[in-house]
């Protein structure tokens, strides 16, 4: 509906047309909670498939949005196939090596590592929805676990219960994990901003490297902090521990093994080249420890490798122990992170290829892996970057590669376990630092400190949390700073003086356009938050603030038309409550007191829907409410022009 009223703007003389501020359509409290929980909880509208279907098809829609390989399943062919044996044998060159690695740096047996490398990519090969996504044990993870579970329990003096809570603390990650999909609450893990993580990496991966130094100089006591300063004087304080050989032979393939990621690097054709370094590394570190064994003394050797699959672990599981505790907060937190880490990965990886990754789904799938995978000797796994991008450059067509990896590793867990017996630890240690050297992404820090100093400073407290204090200090100061630039984004919002563009209807910042002119009489002010009782004192002081810095240089320029009119532009004002209510009710009548108008401009549905009824929308009156900052300022100017001319 709109109202035809004759009125001009400044000079212009003409007839325009002002529109009237409609109410949104009427609704019951029943409509709207449905509305806005579907608004929060289904943003993708998942279930729209099932619309006008017969109820076959809809059971077969059931089936295939619960167990997406039912989906693309009809159509594997044989040369998706030799695609996927080919990708799924190279990854699994480069997942049996870290997998020892990683289980190692969690403070586990090396065989678990391999248990966990064969269970949980058959379980996300079903109900995954990525076609290049890599599932294993990560190095951030295993970290994270190692981290935690050693306040409580030492692994090397009660190495059972400390692999019971293991795997009860990777339950309760699956658990988390599938929760949070099943509830569609994957927002959650967004509190983990990009800039944070960034810095949680970075000081993890040197955490990691420096926990490494053990393997490569072949040092027997040392620290089990984790800390920058504990493990730099463990490291001094134990030279006289240091071996010749194994430091030789540290040195020597770890600069093989960098050489070749950077070549990977330089050339992506050649990602083959770092794929099978790892293994290629252990092997020739096998031999050589084997034939010249007698030669080098000091070199630490895996020993023996029990052969078979995986042992049910069930019975393991602690759920009344009085350790629960901490296997709970340890499952939550790599949960976090892995989940974080799998959908990143997947999403990344599914934008290159150009096909649609479902968030929820991977949430359900990593965390059914996870919780299948405490119930067969595995500990937390999720999507590993670097077995991905092999992955993805190997030719990976459908998630058929990791079965055919995890196929491979049970190869090797029943015929090939003997073979690793001699493989030295220093290989592995040379291993864990290739694979988190490049979780040090000192360019993405470069671009944050050029684009928002703000998420630089919450980069640099993450990094230093882990570094300096602990990983999960590291974590909660991660958590911590985004949850503080939230806050301080809802609490402090913009709010910018407009201007008119000459010769258009268009209003913008004064600040950024140089040719925006200001209004005489009129004060244009645009609030770009919602407006809660958070924020709504603020945003009253800003606007009081505003009015004072104008009247000042009304005074300043001896312009003759004084202040008249404040114009709030409402346009990004997407939600109010009663404090926003309250506010503009106090501002009116602070400004009426002043002999000034308050005037919304464009408030959206919600906000007039709550003004109504609040019954505060008769306050402003007919010319108090405007669709836009232009209807305002030429429907208010050509009264004034009006009662001018009769006076």
């Amino acid at each position: 509906m709109a109202v035809i009223i004759n009125s001009s703007c400044g000079g212009g003389g003409e007839d325009s047309e002002v529109h009237r501020v409609c109410l949104p359509p009427k609704r019951t409290t029943m409509e709207k909670l449905k509305q806005r929980v579907g608004e929060i909880f289904f943003p993708d509208d998942p279930l729209h498939k099932f619309k006008n279907q017969t109820l076959p098809k809809k059971l077969l829609l059931g089936l295939q949005f619960l167990v997406p390989v039912f989906e693309w399943g009809p159509q594997y062919n044989l040369k998706l196939l030799r695609s996927d044996v080919v990708s799924g044998l190279t990854i699994a060159s480069l997942a049996i090596p870290q997998g020892i690695s990683y289980a190692k740096l969690a403070k586990l047996p090396p065989i678990i590592g391999l248990y966990s490398s064969f269970v949980p990519p058959m379980i996300y090969a079903l109900l995954g929805s990525s076609r290049h996504l890599a599932v294993g044990p990560v190095s951030i993870a295993s970290l994270v676990m190692g981290s935690m579970l050693t306040q409580e329990v030492s692994a090397t003096e009660d190495p059972t219960l400390y692999l019971k809570l293991a795997f009860t603390a990777t339950f309760f990650a699956g658990l988390f994990q599938a929760s949070l999909g099943l509830l569609r609450l994957g927002f959650v893990i967004d509190f983990l901003s990009k800039a944070t993580l960034v810095g949680f990496t970075a000081g993890a991966a040197v955490v990691v490297s420096l926990q490494q130094l053990k393997g490569l100089l072949g040092i027997v006591t040392f620290t089990t902090k984790m800390e920058i300063v504990p493990v730099i004087s463990s490291v001094f304080h134990s030279r006289d521990e240091w071996s010749g050989p194994t430091i030789m032979m540290g040195v020597l393939f770890l600069m093989i093994l960098l050489s070749t990621r950077h070549i990977s690097m330089k050339n992506p054709k050649l990602f083959w080249v770092s794929a099978a370094a790892p293994l290629t590394s252990v092997i020739a570190a096998t031999l050589a420890s084997f034939m010249f064994s007698s030669k080098l003394h000091g070199v630490k050797i895996i020993g023996h490798l029990p052969k078979g699959l995986n042992p049910p672990s069930m019975d393991m599981l602690l759920f009344s122990s009085s350790h629960l505790a901490v296997a709970i907060k340890t499952g939550i937190v790599t949960g976090i992170l892995s989940l974080t880490e799998g959908i990143a990965v997947g999403t990344t990886f599914a934008s290159l290829a150009n096909y649609p990754v479902d968030g929820n789904k991977e949430m359900m799938a990593i965390g059914a892996m996870n919780m299948v995978g405490s119930c067969t000797s595995c500990y937390v796994t999720t999507g590993s970057f670097s077995r991905s991008a092999v992955n993805y450059n190997a030719g990976a067509k459908t998630a058929v590669s990791n079965t055919v990896m995890a196929a491979a590793v049970l190869v090797t867990l029943l015929f090939l376990m003997p073979l690793f017996h001699y493989t030295p630890e220093v290989i592995l240690a040379a291993i864990i630092i290739t694979a988190v050297i490049g979780l040090i992404d000192y360019r993405a820090a470069g671009r944050l400190w050029k684009v928002d100093k703000l998420d630089f400073a919450a980069c640099l407290c993450s990094f230093v949390g882990v570094v300096f204090v602990s990983v999960p200090v590291g974590l909660s100061v991660a958590v911590g700073v985004s949850m503080f630039k939230v806050l301080l984004h809802v609490t402090r919002p913009n709010a910018v003086v407009l201007g008119n563009l000459p010769g258009t209807q268009i209003y913008q910042s004064v600040q950024r356009y140089g040719e925006a002119e200001r209004v005489a009489s009129f004060l244009i002010v645009a609030v770009e938050s919602p407006i809660y009782f958070a924020n709504s004192t603020y945003i009253k002081e800003r606007i009081m603030r505003c009015i004072r810095e104008e009247e000042e240089l009304i005074e300043a320029n001896k312009e003759t038309a004084g202040l008249k009119y404040v114009v709030v532009d409402m346009t990004a004002v997407s939600a109010i409550d009663t404090s926003g209510i309250e506010l503009l009710c106090e501002l009116r009548k602070t400004l009426e007191g002043r002999s000034l108008q308050l005037v919304l401009a464009n408030p959206g549905g919600t906000v007039m829907e709550k003004l109504h009824l609040s019954k505060s929308l008769q306050l402003f009156g007919s010319n108090g409410l405007f669709i836009s900052v232009g209807e305002a300022v030429a429907h208010i100017s050509s009264l004034s022009k009006a009662h001018r001319e009769v006076i």
